[in-house]
């Protein structure tokens, strides 16, 4: 019997940071929030639309990414530091199917059946909803409300070797959190890219194996390490590298100072710096090209550390950082 070929690498593998507030960039804009532009063999995805549409626009436009030609979008989670770009994607794109997670009485829409509430047959039909005949189903709005959602349930695989991880996130203010994370499957393992992993990141990877039965090649994006303490992050860290074998880490977002500096102590030189305008290369060695006219680097140095605090002093956290002479004492 002839040897089975062996599987090819796509010619494009790179995913491009458009929405971040660190990176050593001058033609973008930094804001709290994330975005990411996937693309992987014929495949071109949207991942997340930041927290400001005209800054993402300003952002799509600097790294010249045409919005029309996607094939779909997925948006992790309602937050608004996620959603917020999703006027300006649909302004480009109205058709473009989005993926988001379903939730009842959710921003993405929803729906329940009519039969969801007690009836009380004695009452009146002007005092009774719909005059007591409801519809079968009750249809709930949206700030998108003519977006091409498609609702996602569980854990999906949506086309060839991609695959969308729902998860229930319960960490952090927002206890009741539905979240999701797309997985590829590459030759070289899985490429994990997360949104703000409230389910935790651990949770996450987990998931994203059992689903795939593959090993984690890249975990790339936010992944909630923010109000963990030291210690909490070095457990993560320590399980993330030596449990769960992730092989690249590139944090980026909602990660947090400390547990860059961490990730970086655990990883290694698979510690790959994501900052805002960063394109990483897939492949068995993950690379990353800086946008152009800047350095590569390896990890955040000072000014990273001043804008991505400044951008947190601002952002929607700042209700959790505390007073004025805090917050002024952050953005040094």
């Amino acid at each position: 019997m002839a040897a089975p070929l062996a599987r090819a690498e796509p010619s494009t593998a790179q995913i491009t940071v458009l929405y971040d507030a660190f990176g050593k960039t001058s033609t973008m804009k930094k804001d709290w929030g994330f975005s990411a532009f996937v693309e992987y063999g014929d495949k071109r995805i949207l991942f997340d639309t930041g927290n400001n549409a005209e800054i993402l626009a300003h952002n799509v436009e600097a790294k010249a990414i045409d919005l029309t030609k996607l094939d779909f979008a997925v948006v992790s989670h309602r937050h608004g530091d996620h959603t917020s770009g999703l006027s300006h994607l649909l302004k480009v794109n109205p058709a473009v199917k989005i993926y988001a997670p379903q939730e009842n009485f959710g921003v993405f829409g929803s729906a329940v059946p009519g039969t969801f509430y007690r009836r009380n047959e004695s009452l009146p039909a002007d005092m009774r909803y719909f005059d007591g005949k409801p519809p079968e189903t009750l249809r709930f709005g949206s700030p998108w409300p003519t977006a091409n959602f498609e609702w996602v349930t569980k854990t999906t695989e949506i086309a060839p070797g991609f695959y969308l991880i729902l998860l229930n996130g319960t960490w952090g203010a927002d206890l009741e959190v539905k979240e999701i994370s797309l997985a590829i499957d590459t030759p070289d393992g899985i490429v994990l890219i997360v949104g703000c992993s409230h389910p935790t990141i651990e949770k996450i990877v987990e998931a994203a194996r059992s689903a795939t039965n593959k090993p984690i090649h890249l975990v790339l994006g936010g992944t909630h390490l923010l109000p963990a303490k030291d210690d909490q992050i070095s457990s993560i860290a320590a399980s993330l590298h030596d449990h769960w074998n992730v092989r690249y880490i590139a944090p980026v977002h909602c990660t947090g100072e400390p547990a860059f500096a961490i990730l970086k102590e655990a990883f290694g030189d698979r510690y790959v710096y994501a900052g805002l305008g960063t394109t990483v290369l897939l492949g068995p060695k993950v690379t990353v090209r800086a946008e152009a006219g800047q350095p590569e680097k390896q990890a955040m140095d000072a000014e990273d550390l001043r804008s991505y605090r400044q951008v947190m002093t601002r952002g929607p956290l700042r209700a959790f950082l505390g007073g004025g002479a805090r917050l002024s004492s952050l953005a040094q």
